[in-house]
């Protein structure tokens, strides 16, 4: 990659991490990467409800909670036209080159950010070099570099000899496994023949490539509510109907669910809230949770028993419980001709140290409701990595992007998804 691309490329990056923005309220994010794609020259973008299909949504912040950062984007300089065809919280875009006739190609990328706080630290680079996050929200996993990646492929990809379509889907909402399945559902998608989803890092160095990230695992997140009954804790316990010891009981026989003989599976209660005062028997409780398998089936299973334990909870202390899916995706699988071609396409990529066929995730992603849809009608697919060195772990304050990285990741996958297009 010439040094110019580069320059532009790691501006765009430090751009897009001064403005994160968690899952659905992507508007300058968006906004900023039509931009790109006009300059570029794309053929298409497709935009809003356009590019996501109708009630497949999840996890979809509150009007005022949308507002407040569509009107931030349009002061942080955000086109205002574009805005408008985001507003609601439908994020996202796809850009697509029409190159003649040949194979559809795709790339998929992510680029929300996180609902935490960044590093003000000295020796935290974003702070150091004063592109530090605005908006109180953080690119803590590594999606701003995705999204230049994206941008520095469909760049790369237009100025080639490649013959046929390529697809960059710039996905919303990944980090409440969310985004991908309203994409998958649009059919846009549909006539893919090889795809590619992409992830900086995950303990990989800079330099480092993986052609096939594996153990993906399905997950499931829900909220589950509990109502009781108040009551004077001290005058008149016994009237009250204890929404707390419901959930309490709830929690602790979630991480009794037994586990499975066909694979490894995961549960975990991370937000529990309920009560008022320490003199009221509590009628509100909440837990917001997940669970996780190796496979779809495993998922499953600890899915339909945790929601018998949470229903069983609550008839114990006489409450009521509403559950309610807040995100979910399937485990996924990549095709070895799509890894093989990842893997000798490595070898021939100038700043790819070291190359690795495999390696395992352990985590969830729901760029499998991507792969699924593209294997399901016909395509191939694989979820690849591209190392990079990170002073602090994935969700973390400290967490960073080594910017050489980007170079690699642009000039390895837009030489993979040409191999491939030739390949067909």
């Amino acid at each position: 990659m010439d040094a110019e691309r580069y320059d532009r490329l790691v501006s765009l990056r430090r751009d897009l991490h001064r403005h994160p923005e968690p899952a659905w309220r992507e508007f300058y994010t968006t906004a900023r990467l039509v931009e790109e794609c006009e300059r570029i020259g794309v053929d298409d973008v497709v935009l809003g409800p356009d590019l996501l299909a109708s009630g497949e949504r999840l996890s979809v912040p509150d009007e005022d909670d949308l507002a407040e950062w569509y009107e931030r984007a349009l002061d942080a300089g955000a086109d205002e036209d574009v805005l408008e065809r985001l507003a609601g919280g439908w994020t996202g875009l796809m850009a697509t080159l029409e190159r003649g006739e040949g194979p559809t190609v795709a790339l998929r990328v992510d680029v929300d950010g996180l609902p935490r706080e960044e590093s003000t630290g000295p020796h935290h680079y974003p702070a150091a070099e004063g592109f530090r996050s605005e908006t109180g929200a953080m690119h803590a996993c590594g999606h701003d570099g995705h999204a230049a990646i994206g941008v520095g492929v469909l760049e790369a990809v237009a100025e080639s000899d490649f013959e046929g379509t390529l697809k960059v889907v710039f996905q919303p909402a990944e980090e409440v496994v969310g985004g991908a399945r309203p994409v998958a559902e649009s059919g846009h998608l549909d006539d893919v023949d090889v795809l590619l989803a992409v992830h900086l890092g995950l303990d990989h160095p800079t330099g480092e490539v993986v052609a096939g990230i594996e153990e993906i695992l399905a997950v499931s997140q829900f909220r589950a509510d509990f109502e009781g009954e108040p009551a004077h804790a001290g005058g008149h316990p016994a009237q009250g109907r204890n929404a707390v010891q419901a959930l309490a009981t709830a929690v602790q026989n979630l991480y009794a669910i037994p586990r499975h003989e066909a694979g490894a599976t995961r549960v975990n209660a991370g937000v529990v809230e309920g009560g008022t005062a320490t003199n009221i028997v509590p009628e509100h409780a909440s837990i917001e949770g997940e669970v996780r398998g190796e496979t779809t089936e495993l998922m499953e299973y600890v899915r339909e028993r945790a929601d018998d334990v949470i229903e069983s909870a609550a008839d114990m202390y006489d409450c009521e419980v509403e559950v309610a899916r807040t995100g979910e995706a399937p485990g996924g699988k990549n095709d070895d001709a799509v890894v093989d071609l990842g893997y000798e396409a490595a070898g021939r990529v100038k700043g790819v140290d070291s190359r690795v066929r495999t390696a395992a995730l352990g985590g969830s992603e729901d760029a499998t409701y991507l792969m699924r849809r593209v294997q399901e009608t016909g395509g191939e697919a694989a979820y690849v990595g591209v190392g990079t060195d990170h002073p602090g772990g994935h969700h973390t304050a400290t967490f960073d992007v080594d910017e050489p990285s980007i170079a690699v990741g642009v000039d390895w996958l837009t030489e993979t998804l040409l191999a491939a297009a030739e390949d067909r």
